[in-house]
């Protein structure tokens, strides 16, 4: 779909500068940043759902208390800060 959108002449050179940079379009970036504002603003907890489950069929990692507690072995503990 096409829109008609009135950005100021000073964000239009900014906009011009991060898409030569990233070797994309001027309308790619704005897609883009669309997409990360609609994510970010998303009234549901869909990544909740996504994440549930992700390594549940890992069987390098053993029990995942253990797994979290290992890694986190070289850390302060909360109660000597």
């Amino acid at each position: 779909m096409r829109t008609l959108v009135d950005i100021p002449d000073e964000d239009i050179e900014k906009l011009d500068a991060l898409a030569k940079r990233h070797g994309k379009s001027r309308a790619a970036e704005i897609r883009e940043a669309i997409r990360m504002h609609l994510v970010q603003n998303a009234d549901n907890k869909d990544w909740i759902r996504r994440g549930a489950g992700y390594w549940k069929h890992r069987s390098d990692i053993g029990d995942a208390v253990e797994y979290q507690r290992a890694l986190r072995e070289d850390r302060t503990p909360y109660e000597d800060i």
